[in-house]
């Protein structure tokens, strides 16, 4: 178990905003109890932690609390690795570790290492679209044909009666494209490279969810479509936009958008594991193609950044006053699809209620081997973990992962 503490007065994780979040990610990029995640939760082998590392910082308040709650995470679902980062509004900004990063060497896990972010990349594409609509160059009114005419077309599917809000709020109907797919890339087409029109073009070939505004539903198929109106409106490819708009702009020095056949992941990390069925042998699958995920779901970070990330985004330093409202204006999500009761989506954010009251800000994200759940305060906290599988090793083992960030949150 590790805990380094700091006080940075660069401000790194002080400018917290708004409630906080608290997305239920559970697979590839999309909601728990979906009909995806009957293919994406796996469960990995019990008891497949090992020991977990001496802790380097002397037991005390809140702190001390934070680092039993993440040991016996690892102890009692069995993820092998847990990493916790957390600020109070102040700067000061602290990271914990539990389990090992790799299986077989049994190494540390290195403080604040990079993960796969999943679809927390959801909202760093809201954001640039957001910040297109401050520009006048994008309505989130208008119709997506607009901007990409001729694109969505299908059974029930249109593009001249789909909104770009509704892209960004998951009220568009348009259908998943992951639940076709997700056996395949996390088995033999795991190292198969995915175009955006690829994906949207899995997705056209089913007919649409419901009429556009008439209800709800989580689609990574939206954000496919709003990563290609980002590159129509601006002419740049998008992972260009995100790190030129966000991460550069902020300074999220951990956080990169892969590029094409980038398999890895850069820096220190954990390795990601992944098992067949629940008690399988877990198996290493860090190595992988992320792109069809894409603007949905491809982003590696860490959890130091993520809170940098959301703090800054609801503290106002990503987008103006009315597109950050427009992002905060949320609506409700069904029961059904197994989030936090009460929990509500926006533009690219959720709203989630806290245990002691009050709410948390984010989004939540998970991809084969990796599941981070990160959460802002309207006072300025800030908590993200991340454990290294996204199949849950244990019954109610995610649950009990969120339940670290609700406490961190709820401590004073």
């Amino acid at each position: 178990m590790t805990d380094r503490s700091s006080d940075d007065s660069s401000g790194r994780s002080s400018s917290v905003c708004s409630d906080r979040f608290a997305a239920r990610v559970r697979t590839g990029t999309s909601p728990r109890r979906r009909a995806v995640a009957a293919v994406a939760v796996l469960a990995a082998a019990l008891g497949a932690a090992g020991a977990l590392p001496a802790s380097a910082a002397p037991s005390h308040g809140p702190r001390d609390a934070v680092r039993k709650d993440m040991e016996r995470l690892v102890t009692d679902t069995g993820f092998p690795a847990a990493l916790v980062a957390t600020a109070d509004g102040e700067g000061r900004a602290r990271d914990y570790t539990a389990g090992v990063a790799d299986l077989r060497t049994k190494a540390k896990v290195p403080v604040d290492g990079r993960v796969r972010a999943g679809s927390n990349t959801k909202t760093f594409t809201a954001t640039v679209v957001l910040q297109l609509v401050g520009e006048g160059k994008v309505d989130l009114d208008a119709p997506v044909e607009k901007y990409l005419p001729g694109l969505l077309r299908g059974d029930g599917v249109d593009g001249r009666a789909i909104k770009v809000r509704q892209l960004l709020q998951h009220t568009s109907g348009l259908p998943e494209y992951t639940v076709h797919i997700l056996k395949d890339v996390f088995g033999k087409a795991r190292h198969t490279y995915y175009q955006p029109r690829d994906l949207l073009d899995i997705a056209l070939k089913h007919k649409a969810d419901f009429a556009p505004g008439k209800s709800w539903a989580y689609s990574n198929t939206n954000y496919v479509v709003a990563g290609l109106l980002i590159e129509k409106v601006t002419g740049r490819p998008l992972a260009e936009q995100l790190t030129e708009r966000v991460i550069d702009r902020i300074g999220l020095r951990r956080t990169y958008f892969p590029g094409v056949g980038d398999e890895g992941i850069k820096g220190p990390h954990p390795r990601g594991y992944d098992a067949a069925k629940p008690g399988a042998r877990l198996r290493d699958v860090t190595k992988l193609d992320p792109s069809w995920g894409w603007a949905a779901g491809q982003m590696v970070s860490t959890p130091g950044d993520l809170n940098r990330f959301f703090s800054a985004l609801l503290g106002g330093e990503l987008l103006k006053p009315a597109q950050l409202a427009q992002m905060r204006t949320t609506v409700k999500v069904p029961d059904e699809f197994g989030y936090v009761k009460g929990a509500r989506y926006g533009l690219g954010l959720i709203r989630t209620p806290l245990s002691c009251g009050g709410a948390m800000w984010g989004h939540g994200g998970s991809i084969p081997g990796y599941y981070t759940y990160p959460g802002v305060t309207e006072d300025g906290r800030a908590a993200t973990l991340a454990v290294t599988a996204n199949r849950e090793p244990a019954p109610d083992a995610f649950a009990k992962a969120d339940a670290v960030v609700d406490a961190a949150l709820c401590r004073k």
